[in-house]
């Protein structure tokens, strides 16, 4: 069972690159696909932990524009999981009051898993409890390139002046546009890098780097991140008074 975490000291909304699955699995002698899959059985245990954790806002990193280059057959896999995860996840989460949505670049995406993402989308469209994001064919620099190509396109065809524009008119053109920025980025698996993940978003982000493997990434160890997120001093650059 999970803690409940005072709302007004926790995070509000908490990012996640979820890594590990391969290692979890070969360390067991299993493929990576094993991995990716006891993986999405796990996301469904933290999503369902948000709402006594305070947390509003869950953004997961399915699949990077970097991950491309893993094998056919495990990109596959993942393909398939995703599908596997949408089909059977999809009721229960319309019904837990989940709010779906998906960030990244649809263009290299099969029709039919884009269709299913949307069809997702529409389904869970009046829900609140809960805002789900997860990002697939994702990257920080490629969401910027697309943003600013779109922002570009704009001025171009006089629906934006370019001498009004500043740091608060890019993340309109954000995929996150109708999200708030992260407060908490966790990263499993004991890498301590952001791997092009929410680049513009976490900027004043938390981030919490931590030895856990995604599959055994439990709702005891997230409540546990997020109540030591409630003990640190966020200044946003300023200074506490004395």
């Amino acid at each position: 069972m999970t803690t409940l975490v005072d709302a007004s000291s926790g995070p509000r909304h908490v990012a996640i690159i979820m890594d590990g699955n391969g290692r979890w699995a070969q360390s067991r002698g299993r493929p990576r696909l094993f991995g990716h899959h006891a993986g999405a059985k796990r996301v469904r245990e933290i999503v369902e932990a948000c709402p006594d954790l305070g947390v509003e806002y869950l953004t997961i990193f399915a699949f990077s524009t970097e991950n491309w280059k893993r094998t056919q057959t495990e990109v596959a896999g993942l393909m398939s999981l995703f599908r596997r995860y949408i089909t059977s996840q999809a009721r229960d989460l319309k019904d837990n009051g989940v709010r779906v949505r998906f960030i990244g670049d649809r263009v290299k995406l099969e029709a039919s898993l884009i269709k299913m993402m949307d069809d997702l989308e529409a389904l869970t469209a009046d829900n609140t409890r809960v805002h789900l994001t997860v990002a697939i064919n994702y990257g920080g620099r490629d969401e910027v390139a697309r943003a600013t190509k779109r922002l570009a396109q704009d001025v171009a065809a006089g629906k934006l002046d370019p001498d009004g524009i500043d740091e608060e008119t890019l993340p309109k053109y954000l995929d996150t546009c109708l999200l708030p920025d992260p407060d908490l980025v966790i990263r499993t698996s004991g890498e301590a890098r952001i791997s092009n993940f929410l680049l513009w978003q976490s900027a004043y982000a938390e981030y919490e780097f931590i030895e856990t493997l995604w599959p055994d990434f439990s709702p005891e160890v997230f409540a546990g991140v997020v109540e030591g997120y409630a003990g640190r001093d966020r200044r946003y650059g300023g200074v506490r008074n004395a």
